[in-house]
């Protein structure tokens, strides 16, 4: 077994998070730039359908209601998602374990509509 060297608190000039946030914010611009047109708007309408049902959901979710096959890079899911709360369609709701047999249960990050799109929505 091997073990993991953990610190407390972040070694002061180990971490920017201004840094953390800009190669972020790339990398999610290069995903979206990158992600087929047609998948994108599947992606979206999904979102939006469970957006709309106000329970929190997660990507396995909207492959498992049939809504949207997988992506071609598991890094679109994530600029999918980020758009989608941008544009205050949905909101964090806690972690959990994937429902995604190809991560393996690792945790991930649950979504629910916000109260006001689901007004907006109905």
């Amino acid at each position: 077994m091997t073990q993991q060297l953990q610190f407390p608190e972040p070694v002061h000039g180990a971490v920017s998070p201004a840094a953390a946030e800009a190669a972020k914010a790339d990398g999610i611009a290069r995903a979206e730039a990158n992600t087929n047109p047609d998948w994108a708007t599947a992606c979206r309408a999904a979102i939006e359908l469970m957006a709309r049902r106000g329970i929190p959901f997660q990507a396995a979710d909207l492959i498992a209601e049939g809504l949207i096959d997988e992506p071609d890079s598991p890094a679109r899911w994530g600029a999918a998602f980020n758009a989608a709360a941008r544009a205050g369609v949905i909101e964090e709701a806690g972690f959990v374990k994937s429902k995604r047999a190809t991560v393996h249960r690792s945790i991930c990050k649950q979504w629910t509509g916000t109260a006001a799109y689901r007004g907006r929505a109905a």
